[in-house]
């Protein structure tokens, strides 16, 4: 498959752009190539610049669980483009979002737009601070919650333990206040807590981790987050940007019938367009600027374009039939990519929650962040290679979640699976 205008573009953009590119994971370094520069997509195709077509389980890293340029998506873009993109005063359909987000989420009674994922969980995190009055929070080893200092840290040695700067730039001070636990481990939640009483202002977890590859809560996981939580005062956080909408209407809190105390949200409810989202209970959520002392802002928030693009596809999704249908194309490719390594006598481990998937290039059970770094992430790079050459655009990232859209067919379901079948044999 020829790739030589995106390497061309690449080359040009490196000159201007940091890595030639504006997100790190997009630079294909972890699979050892040039990133594809995208021109175009329809439904659940993706078309680079040098005119190769591609099955999507990207989407945008989430977001597009209608496919690309669904009619109706496009159609209120246009429609209210044509009104203007931005006004930084309040407009009707934010509210009307809001109403949509809070009769879908069962933590949420209110909510407050911005413009991304990470800008959403550092404003939760300041909220949580702010009533309180507590300054450290606790996080997990290989959940991901966007760029912000406080939650650019990594696990030491120990499976529980002070957060260290985990990136040059984040200082050291910042850092200590961000505790450090393992997913799916109670225990050591409970040892942070009991260490640091009466200090921990909350807990912010992916009740379904998606930015280590997928791997789901083990049974009693998040009821016993929200026991800890109750029992100390501490706020529990949802960082449902990847989950929410995802996997269920309500997200990870509906499927798994655990109510946080705040969730952060975003990708879907933008519809493709930048959104981030957080809320939580009033009492909460009413301490917020300008009702309450705690000061949050944003220009673009809220904005009109992003507001009409979630709308519309919030009103796809209460489609009757919309996740039945969406859960059976996802098992179905996930159930044929593990069958078809099986078939090639080629060890992975398959998660799946609702329509986000991971094959694991490990033999072991995938339970946190330990147990998936053992993955052999030479082989998923040759993997990917693989795939793409066979049609099929995956992330380019053992630790990364694909996603399933509503867009994928029986034909595109079909053709993943072959090229999967094809792929492990040719590295088994």
């Amino acid at each position: 498959m020829n790739h030589s205008r995106s390497s061309t573009l690449f080359a040009q953009a490196k000159i201007a752009i940091p890595g030639g590119v504006n997100s790190p994971v997009r630079a294909f370094k972890s699979v050892g190539a040039d990133p594809l520069f995208i021109k175009k997509a329809s439904g659940c195709h993706i078309y680079d610049e040098d005119g190769n077509s591609f099955i999507d389980f990207v989407g945008s890293w989430g977001p597009m669980i209608v496919g690309h340029c669904h009619p109706d998506i496009v159609q209120a873009v246009h429609d209210t483009m044509n009104s203007g993109a931005s006004f930084g005063a309040p407009t009707e359909r934010e509210t009307i979002l809001a109403n949509m987000v809070i009769e879908a989420v069962p933590s949420i009674e209110m909510v407050r737009m911005v413009s991304s994922g990470t800008e959403a969980t550092m404003s939760a995190i300041r909220v949580a601070r702010g009533f309180t009055g507590r300054d450290k929070i606790i996080k997990f080893s290989g959940c991901y919650h966007g760029h912000a200092d406080s939650l650019l840290v990594k696990a030491g040695s120990g499976a529980a333990t002070f957060g260290v700067p985990d990136s040059p730039g984040v200082p050291a001070d910042v850092a200590r206040l961000t505790l450090t636990a393992e997913y799916n481990s109670l225990d050591s939640v409970k040892k942070l807590v009991a260490d640091n009483k009466d200090s921990i202002a909350c807990i912010i977890v992916e009740p379904v981790a998606g930015n280590m590859g997928t791997v789901p809560p083990r049974e009693g996981f998040l009821e016993g987050l929200k026991e800890i939580c109750t029992l100390e005062g501490i706020i529990l956080i949802f960082d449902e940007v990847m989950s929410g909408f995802r996997v269920a209407y309500g997200g990870a809190q509906e499927l798994y019938g655990v109510t946080p105390d705040m969730t952060t949200l975003g990708k879907i409810i933008g519809g493709g367009l930048p959104v981030g989202a957080f809320g939580g209970k009033r009492e909460i959520m009413e301490k917020l600027s300008p009702s309450g002392g705690i000061y949050q802002a944003g220009t673009l928030s809220g904005n009109p374009l992003a507001m009409s693009a979630g709308i519309a596809t919030l009103n796809i999704l209460k489609q009757p039939g919309f996740y039945s249908r969406l859960e059976e194309k996802s098992r179905i490719i996930a159930e044929g990519i593990a069958q078809a390594a099986q078939k090639a006598g080629y060890p992975i481990y398959s998660t799946r929650v609702g329509s986000m998937f991971c094959a694991f290039f490990t033999k072991g059970e995938v339970i946190d962040w330990p147990t998936a770094s053992r993955s052999d992430t030479a082989a998923f790079a040759k993997y990917y290679l693989a795939m793409l050459d066979e049609g099929v655009y995956l992330a380019p990232s053992q630790y990364e979640t694909a996603f399933v859209s509503a867009a994928h067919g029986d034909a595109e379901i079909e053709r993943t699976i072959a090229a999967a079948e094809k792929c492990f044999k040719l590295i088994a």
